[in-house]
C-alpha cells in the first residue's frame, strides 16, 4: 500500500546534521515514529520524500533550512527578566523552557543567567542546519475515521488520547 494522504505511517528514522555527519537524534528501536500522511504532521519535505514509498522501503533525504527548521534568525535571542522563568525552576545554559507570549507559549533555549535576567533563543535548536533523515518505513494502513477527524495518527508512536 503506498503512502498517500490520510495513510498512517510507521517508521525509523535516524537524523544527522548533514553537513558534519553527526547524528543528532533517533526513533527509539522498540517504537516507530507513527503519523497521519498529508496533514502537516512531519516537515514538508519529509512527506514529499515518503509520498508513494512503500512498508519496507528506505528513504534517505537531505533538506535544506528553509525545507527543514528555517535560517536562524538573530531577532529571536532576547534578554528577559529572570522573574517571567520563575515557572521553569533552576535555570542554565541549554535548558529548553516555555514561556508566555502575545502569540501564546513559546520554547526558548536559556543561552546565559544573570542575578535578574536570562538571555534566551527563540530559533528551533536545529534552525539554519542542513538536516539528513535515513527513514525506514515499517507500516502504511489506511486512517481510521477518528485519525482523519483529529488529524492526527493515534495509538503507539502516534498520539494518545
Amino acid at each position: 500500500m503506498p503512502i498517500e494522504k490520510d495513510k498512517v505511517v510507521s517508521l525509523h528514522y535516524t537524523l544527522f546534521d548533514a553537513d558534519h555527519d553527526l547524528e543528532l537524534e533517533h526513533s527509539p528501536a522498540e517504537q516507530p515514529l507513527s503519523y497521519l500522511h498529508g496533514h502537516g504532521n512531519i516537515l514538508r519535505g519529509l512527506e514529499d520524500a515518503l509520498d508513494g514509498k512503500d512498508a519496507g522501503d528506505a528513504v534517505s533525504v537531505t533538506l535544506p533550512p528553509e525545507r527543514a527548521y528555517g535560517h536562524r534568525d538573530e531577532s529571536l535571542r532576547q534578554r528577559l527578566s529572570a522573574k517571567y522563568l520563575k515557572h521553569a525552576g533552576k535555570l542554565r545554559p541549554g535548558k529548553v523552557v516555555e514561556v508566555r507570549t502575545e502569540q501564546g507559549p513559546r520554547r526558548v533555549t536559556v543561552l546565559k543567567v544573570g542575578l535578574k535576567t536570562v538571555d534566551v533563543d527563540a530559533n528551533h535548536p536545529l534552525a539554519g542546519l542542513r538536516l539528513r533523515f535515513e527513514m525506514r518505513v515499517m507500516e502504511v494502513r489506511d486512517a481510521s475515521d477518528e485519525e482523519k477527524a483529529h488529524g492526527h495518527a493515534h495509538g503507539p508512536g502516534g498520539h494518545e488520547h
